[in-house]
């Protein structure tokens, strides 16, 4: 299924190529952060152990440099759902996240690795460039890990695994956040 998750000023939409298979995924959302997410949410109701990977794209290299696209695994399709996500933002950051219970804070990075520095922000001299292309996380019983591939090289798992249980069955997909509540943006996952 697909759904909107959160309170969507601008619906998203999503659709598939099977010959190039290739989802692309348009949607607005102020954020997949914080105690509520909103996004488009493309997904598969799972049990047991899971591992998600996929290319990522974005069309327009103009974009917010905080949007999102995502590979979740949430407990249910509220937007202040337990969560794990790991996710590549526009500026090229990726990173693994969780909100360790319904209606709680996300919690503060677990890992984070790239980016080009953010406006106001950070130095961008101060964080490596990252070109990931593919991204990946696990579900191995109650841990979930981060896996990248950034340069092309077989997947791998970058540092330790977090901890969160979930109950079965739950939700296991693709989304897409463009960080501006009222502007849509583009992402394009592939070899989902």
């Amino acid at each position: 299924g697909q759904s909107d998750i959160g309170s969507a000023v601008v619906p998203g939409r999503a659709s598939y190529d099977a010959k190039t298979q290739r989802y692309t995924i348009d949607s607005a959302g102020y954020n997949v952060w914080y105690v509520r997410d909103e996004f488009r949410f493309l997904w598969k109701k799972m049990s047991g152990d899971v591992s998600l990977a996929a290319d990522i794209e974005y069309p327009d290299p103009a974009g917010f440099w905080d949007r999102k696209a995502l590979l979740v695994i949430r407990q249910d399709l509220d937007d202040d759902s337990k969560v794990a996500l790991v996710a590549l933002h526009g500026d090229g950051m990726i990173h693994l996240a969780q909100r360790p219970a319904k209606g709680s804070r996300v919690k503060d990075l677990e890992f984070r690795i790239g980016g080009r520095g953010r406006p106001g922000g950070e130095n961008p001299d101060s964080l490596v460039p990252v070109h990931a292309k593919r991204i990946g996380i696990e579900k191995r019983g109650d841990a979930f890990a981060l896996f990248v591939s950034l340069e092309g090289e077989p997947m791998h798992q970058f540092g330790p695994p977090i901890t969160l249980p979930f109950a079965e069955p739950f939700y296991v997909g693709i989304g897409f956040c463009s960080h501006l509540p009222d502007k849509s943006d583009t992402a394009v996952l592939s070899n989902v």
